[in-house]
């Protein structure tokens, strides 16, 4: 038996295959776990991720629209999942978005409805989906949450800029949905991945370097695999990590202890 054989799990983020989220899905159906995905209405991205959920064999998967910048369209996400699934044990926030103009140039030029847009969709939007979650978490008798982060809150990344701002948002939010859902049994971490090369990722300038960087410099001298984060999220849905909560749990091959890099 798998380490999440009889888990209902919710998988959101996935653009493309390069994406950790469909890492971290793979991952999952590899350990038993029944998906459900959400998707953000763009075309193109539900084409990508139909044919990819289309690869994995076994049951039938729910894929349901989510707009996470929208309440209703997170109400309906899980009145659509209710529908199919009687709890739920795991939810993947694999979701983040800032314009692309509050990644490039000078901070202080960050505008104020950029800043706010990245919070809202990066950050808030774990806030949003969680509270809409709990009856089935509650069906369940507690679940794993888990988003990602980036180590550009503690470490300044250039051309990260709003983004970094929304990420420290992220982690400050983990730990506080984690001691407030805990008597729940709700368990709440974040996973602070090395820089891969992702839809995402490929907005930042300079993230190529930083990969370099990591190879060079990272205790490991090696960047991370879309594998070995999918593996740590397996672990964060697992019993094994029942007692761990409220947790950046850094997934980067040591380079987050490496100080000067130069």
């Amino acid at each position: 038996m798998g380490l999440l054989e009889g888990k209902k799990a919710l998988i959101m983020g996935v653009a493309n295959r390069r994406s950790i989220a469909w890492g971290i899905a793979q991952a999952f159906h590899r350990e038993g776990a029944e998906l459900a995905f959400s998707h953000p209405g763009d075309p193109r991205l539900l084409e990508n991720l139909t044919e990819l959920v289309a690869t994995l064999p076994g049951r039938e998967t729910p894929i349901v629209k989510c707009d996470v910048s929208s309440d209703e369209d997170i109400a309906a996400l899980f009145e659509a999942l209710r529908a199919k699934w009687d709890r739920l044990d795991a939810l993947v926030h694999s979701v983040a978005f800032a314009p692309i103009e509050e990644l490039r140039g000078r901070f202080v030029q960050v505008s104020r409805k950029g800043l706010l847009d990245a919070i809202s969709v990066s950050a808030y939007s774990l806030h949003g989906v969680v509270r809409a979650a709990l009856p089935m978490f509650e069906a369940a008798g507690g679940g794993s949450v888990m988003s990602m982060t980036f180590n550009a809150v503690e470490r300044v990344v250039p051309s990260y800029n709003a983004m970094a701002v929304a990420k420290a948002v992220l982690e400050a939010e983990t730990r506080y949905l984690a001691a407030d859902l805990g008597p729940q049994n709700i368990r709440v971490n974040t996973i602070s991945a090395g820089p891969l090369k992702t839809l995402a990722a490929s907005a930042v300038k300079g993230i190529s370097r930083a990969r370099d960087l990591m190879e060079a410099k990272a205790p490991l001298r090696r960047n991370i695999t879309q594998e070995e984060i999918g593996n740590v999220a397996v672990f964060l849905a697992s019993e094994w990590s029942r007692a761990i909560t409220g947790a950046t749990v850094y997934a980067d091959n040591g380079m987050n202890i490496v100080g000067v890099t130069d």
